[in-house]
């Protein structure tokens, strides 16, 4: 008998959007302690677009099948595994990669189960958006009511994510994007400021009568870093989450510690720098917090943001119109088109 097959993405080598390759493989069966989930949807990052593009120490090695976040049907329980059952809808955080395919082996410790009525795809926008989202606001910065925040890049995913948390939280809320994204952070309750023609600095100085209490920071570098930091007030504190200032193949490659340890030498007036912990390191916060959000989610009380619904064996061209820069929300691939 013919065994039954998959579908799933690769990259083989570094380089554009042409790089992702569609491939068709044996169905793996899962590891004692695993489930395999047949993919409904995964987003897509800024980071697979970097692993993709380029090598960073520590990272995949080729050949690699990106996507850090799923939302799909569990299909088949591997042994050892309790309290999950064939035909439960869940959502899971992969780590660095595995998503982008039509089955996917997951350790049952890593999926949260969730309401078989949520679109798929607006769930998938969860596990690492709102996730890292959440983290950021409640967790390393906490914020508190009325703080005046600063988010870059606010009609991204993540970006969005945090407007409407920030909404629900009660924030004075400001945040950066391109002058056609405006009118949505408009509509997601905070004040736009134009990066590209504005100088942020100055202007959140001026709205704020001296700076934010929190500066949100996906993009990263040290010069980004460094004009967020002077955007903050005293005592303000600058959480950084991202490297989407990586993405450009020129752009240097700094170590986060290194980075931290640069401005907590340097940031006057109390300020502090912060970046958000890697949450599959405390499985329980992570499902804890996930397992909330999907609440929220199921209440109406967030409305995710999905630019596009591309097919998965589309992958390369759902990867050249994020690198286009001409959409707001998240990109999803969906294995029913």
């Amino acid at each position: 008998m013919t065994p039954p097959k998959y579908r799933r993405i690769v990259v083989a080598k570094r380089g554009g959007p042409e790089a992702l390759r569609v491939v068709t493989e044996n169905l793996p069966d899962p590891a004692p302690g695993e489930v395999r989930v047949k993919v409904e949807a995964a987003g897509i990052s800024g980071l697979d677009i970097m692993l993709r593009a380029r090598r960073f120490p520590g990272f995949p090695k080729l050949p690699f099948t990106p996507g850090v976040d799923i939302v799909g049907v569990v299909d088949v329980v591997g042994d050892g595994v309790e309290g999950l059952l064939s035909g439960q809808r869940v959502a899971a955080l992969l780590g660095f990669n595995g998503g982008y395919a039509e089955y996917v082996c997951v350790a049952a410790k890593d999926v949260v189960v969730i309401s078989g009525d949520l679109d798929a795809a607006e769930a998938v926008t969860m596990v690492a958006n709102y996730l890292t989202a959440h983290v950021a606001m409640h967790e390393v910065a906490r914020v508190g009511d009325c703080d005046r925040v600063l988010v870059h890049g606010g009609a991204g995913g993540v970006g969005t994510a945090l407007l409407q948390l920030g909404a629900l939280a009660g924030l004075e809320q400001y945040a950066t994007a391109s002058k056609p994204n405006h009118e949505l952070v408009s509509t997601l309750g905070a004040i736009p400021i134009d990066y590209r023609n504005d100088d942020f600095v100055e202007r959140i100085r001026s709205l704020t009568d001296g700076g934010a209490d929190v500066v949100f920071d996906p993009v990263g570098g040290a010069r980004q870093l460094w004009r967020s930091s002077r955007a903050l007030r005293k005592g303000g504190r600058l959480v950084w989450f991202g490297v989407a200032g990586s993405k450009d193949r020129g752009a240097k490659v700094i170590p986060a510690s290194l980075l931290m340890r640069g401005l907590l030498g340097l940031l006057p007036d109390g300020r502090k720098a912060m970046t958000t912990p890697d949450l599959l390191k405390d499985n329980e916060r992570y499902r804890r917090i996930l397992d909330h959000l999907m609440g929220l989610l199921a209440a109406g009380k967030v409305t995710p943001i999905v630019a596009e619904r591309v097919p998965l064996i589309e992958a390369a061209r759902a990867h050249k119109r994020i690198e286009s820069g001409r959409y707001a929300g998240k990109v999803v691939l969906v294995t029913d088109a």
